[in-house]
């Protein structure tokens, strides 16, 4: 739990801060504002107070922890600006909440009071609408319908009972054009108060969000409605994008929600799924079939469920082919077929770094080609056979035999067994016994690595 801004979060594990005294009016002891910087995925949180529930996994966040006072869970949020790394070599200026974007996920169980302070540290007035939550309407979070805005430097106090258990978002409902292109939402899980009750193994959660950041820059366009070109979960970009871990044979969750402008197809490869939620609650058992993918719309979010029954390395990626690649643009002319070798010798004299795109085809997972500063190649990461090719919503789930029940550690690549990789074909002759030839061996997977190589060049200095 690296980067936590309390002093040992409280020895490591425990969630529950001393109760205070706190005035639901004058808000005379707030509860600590904790924050996170670092932004890989965090272990899940396990209650330390309150009834018991299965904590989930935020990819590429953490989870809000609270304090229980007189019988009722006090969380701190703290709307403020954030730079949020969206992968090794970009980092982007953004709002979010407790140092981060997404904010927290929050969790709580079915039942639970529950107070949340909101402190505005934004330079404009803000609020937080708790979607899909059923509360009394001056908790709905609207700014002007059912509640004044939150000034900056104001804190106000949200207190409900969570009253159904599910998954849910939360976000502004203030300038949210500007707000909610900048970052600003998250997660809030309510878990059942039966821990048994629709139980899984491995529970993961995400929010699918997109930004328009021109090359070189770092602060989102807040004004763009279609046009985005870094499409991201949790404020992530392939490579940047952790991977889920699971072992082998468990019933694993994977809870995703849509705050984008568009809907997204989300394909997982190796496994058939079933939709068993949805920001309404869960799907009745007799309305549910096997999918592979799933179209989650603006707005809504979808919790998918399978049997990680086969080992490997499994793509999960929106299907939406222009969502798996970085920093797009999107006049580029198509090149194919066209020779471009007369106007490369021209225009390398008067720039050296110059490269002929596209004639080809689109494919750029190898090519090392000059980019400017705090921006992301359109394809990248390594995978063990070479360039994956891929960016944006994409990311892999590891299934592997043997891991610990909590144990979600990157374990590497996965190693093929021995005949299992598709290879190159060289011919009837290799294959006929009568002339002693054999299947050829699969290649082999380069080393395992946790460390992720991006090729990028930046561009050199000249002299004017």
């Amino acid at each position: 739990m690296n980067h936590l801004s309390r002093r040992a979060f409280l020895q490591g594990s425990a969630l529950a801060v001393s109760a205070g005294a706190v005035s639901r009016i004058a808000a005379a002891s707030l509860p600590e504002a904790v924050t996170q910087t670092q932004a890989g995925t965090q272990p899940p949180l396990t209650p330390a107070s309150g009834r018991p529930y299965q904590p989930v996994v935020t990819l590429n966040g953490w989870t809000l922890p609270w304090r229980m006072n007189k019988g009722v869970k006090e969380f701190h949020l703290v709307a403020e600006p954030v730079l949020r790394e969206i992968a090794p070599g970009m980092k982007a200026n953004l709002w979010g909440y407790n140092g981060q974007s997404p904010g927290p996920t929050i969790e709580v169980v079915e039942g639970d009071r529950v107070r949340i302070f909101v402190t505005n540290k934004l330079p404009e007035h803000t609020s937080v609408h708790w979607h899909g939550q059923r509360l009394p309407n001056g908790m709905d979070g609207v700014t002007g319908l059912t509640q004044p805005g939150i000034k900056p430097g104001k804190t106000f106090v949200y207190e409900f009972t969570a009253r159904r258990a599910g998954t849910f978002m939360y976000h502004p409902h203030a300038d949210e054009m500007v707000q909610m292109a900048m970052g600003m939402m998250g997660f809030w899980i309510t878990h059942p108060k039966d821990p048994s009750f629709m139980r899984v193994d491995r529970d993961f959660v995400f929010l699918l969000n997109a930004y328009d950041i021109e090359p070189g820059a770092a602060t989102p366009r807040v004004n763009e409605m279609t046009d985005f070109n870094l499409w991201t979960w949790n404020s992530r970009a392939f490579p940047g994008i952790d991977p889920l871990v699971v072992r082998q044979h468990d019933r694993v969750r994977i809870r995703i929600g849509n705050l984008t402008m568009t809907n997204h197809p989300i394909h997982l490869h190796g496994h058939e799924f079933v939709v068993t939620g949805t920001d309404g609650g869960w799907t009745p058992p007799a309305g549910r079939w096997p999918e592979v993918s799933a179209d989650i719309a603006v707005g809504q979010m979808r919790a998918i469920e399978f049997d990680a029954s086969e080992p490997g390395d499994w793509a999960l990626h929106c299907h939406k082919s222009h969502h798996t690649m970085n920093a797009m643009g999107h006049e580029v002319p198509t090149m194919i077929g066209v020779d471009q070798s007369s106007e490369l010798k021209k225009i390398s004299q008067l720039i050296p770094d110059y490269m002929v795109m596209g004639d080809k085809g689109g494919s750029m997972g190898e090519m090392e080609m000059p980019l400017p500063d705090n921006t992301l190649p359109m394809m990248g990461g390594q995978g063990p056979y070479g360039s994956l090719e891929m960016g944006g919503m994409f990311s892999v789930v590891k299934v592997r035999a043997g891991l610990a029940r909590n144990d979600y550690r990157d374990p590497g690549w996965y190693r093929a067994p021995a005949g299992s990789v598709a290879y190159e074909w060289q011919g009837a002759a290799a294959y006929l016994p009568s002339a002693g030839g054999s299947r050829p061996a699969a290649p082999a997977a380069s080393p395992s690595s946790k460390e992720t190589v991006v090729n990028v060049v930046k561009p050199a200095a000249h002299k004017h």
